[in-house]
């Protein structure tokens, strides 16, 4: 198969994006659909909520696509990942089917979830994706230990050498919390190959970063102090994502050691659903709409010929056109699956069925089998099948 490599367009891509090794078209077109599918998931998903179809909160990924698609390919499937709840571009990114996506946002039987978690829990165990958290800063932990398991796994029990990297994600808010201070300081003093990505999109919620942070100049300092390995990242270009993730990450693997990402990023919805965005101009936003990373990523591919403006499976209109189609079905298929019935309150509650507790079953996306994770005895040892 033919090789791309983009550089020198009129979308002026970053140095990052010039030093990309080739890939092949379809694998550049993949994510091109990527991108546009999430953004067409999320302004359905805004026109849902004003619909009363999805409760409780909603956190859109409008503008912040690059980071997703760019960082989940830069990894390997077996690595984890692990996000807070502006989650659902992940999810998609990593693979969810958007059936699963949507009737999670739902609330619905056919959800990834279940319809028990809803917008801020994406989770999708078969693509190794670890959620979805909802409170502030609580999957740096988690992230973490993610990692330190993985690391054990092929350290001790397979007796090797270390083969994953965890990908924690979290936005610059998060910085702040006195947990994530614990997570880098065991981080760097265990060696665990864990890379936290901070998407710093200037905002947490309503504060100006500038308000809420020292060195908000300079995020990469966090990291430095506990001895992590430091990066500032382009997030509105996905092809200097990839480039850059993909190099760090490597390194986090052959070292097994920690790093600590500033991606620069920009989210040109507001915080959630509710924010009127009344802290920021629209000058602002329409300056930084300027910047949209799918824009510049369709000139990068357009100038090298990969893609078309229209005609074919190979242009942009016939991408545009089967994501909304894809959407539209996610958007059926969530209206046609059932609510969780009221017996679902015991369920999935613990492992196996207990009193009134009825044990668990996995997603209709995985089967739907009802018990089939169990406690068992294997070479005298408790462990989870």
């Amino acid at each position: 198969m033919a090789t791309t490599t983009p550089s020198g367009s009129s979308g002026a891509p970053s140095s990052g994006a010039r030093k990309l090794p080739s890939l092949p078209p379809d694998t550049l077109k993949n994510w091109l659909r990527q991108m546009h599918l999430i953004r067409e998931f999320e302004v359905r998903c805004m026109q849902s909520y004003q619909e009363k179809k999805i409760g409780g909160f909603c956190h859109v990924y409008i503008g912040q696509e690059a980071v997703a698609v760019g960082c989940t390919h830069a990894v390997r499937h077996e690595d984890p990942i692990i996000t807070a709840y502006r989650d659902h571009g992940h999810a998609l990114a990593r693979g969810m089917t958007s059936r699963a996506c949507m009737a999670e946002m739902y609330g619905k039987v056919g959800g990834c979830a279940k319809g028990k978690g809803g917008s801020m829990h994406m989770f999708d165990r078969p693509n190794n994706l670890y959620g979805g958290h909802g409170i502030v800063g609580a999957q740096t932990p988690l992230g973490t230990g993610l990692a330190f398991a993985t690391k054990y796994e092929d350290e001790v029990l397979n007796g090797g050498k270390n083969k994953r990297v965890t990908l924690c994600f979290l936005g610059d808010g998060a910085v702040n919390q006195g947990a994530f201070y614990e997570t880098m300081n065991l981080a760097g003093l265990f060696d665990i190959p864990v890379i936290f990505i901070v998407e710093n999109n200037g905002y947490s919620m309503g504060t100006s970063i500038n308000r809420g942070t020292t060195m908000s100049h300079d995020l990469t300092i966090k990291g430095r102090a506990h001895g992590l390995k430091e990066a500032t990242m382009d997030g509105m270009d996905v092809l200097a994502v990839y480039h850059d993730m993909y190099e760090l990450a490597e390194w986090c693997r052959a070292n097994s050691r920690p790093a600590f990402v500033d991606m620069k990023c920009y989210r040109y919805k507001g915080h959630s659903m509710s924010d009127p965005r009344k802290y920021r101009t629209r000058e602002e936003e329409e300056r930084h709409e300027l910047n949209d990373p799918i824009g510049k990523f369709e000139r990068v591919l357009l100038d090298h010929g990969v893609i078309t403006l229209e005609g074919g499976d190979d242009s942009i209109k016939e991408i545009m056109k089967s994501t909304r189609e894809e959407v539209r079905d996610a958007i059926q298929f969530s209206n046609e699956s059932p609510e969780p019935p009221m017996s679902d309150l015991y369920t999935d509650v613990f492992l196996e069925p207990w009193s009134r507790f009825t044990g668990s079953s996995l997603p209709e996306f995985m089967g739907g089998a009802e018990n089939a994770c169990r406690f068992h005895s294997t070479d005298g040892k408790e462990g989870l099948v």
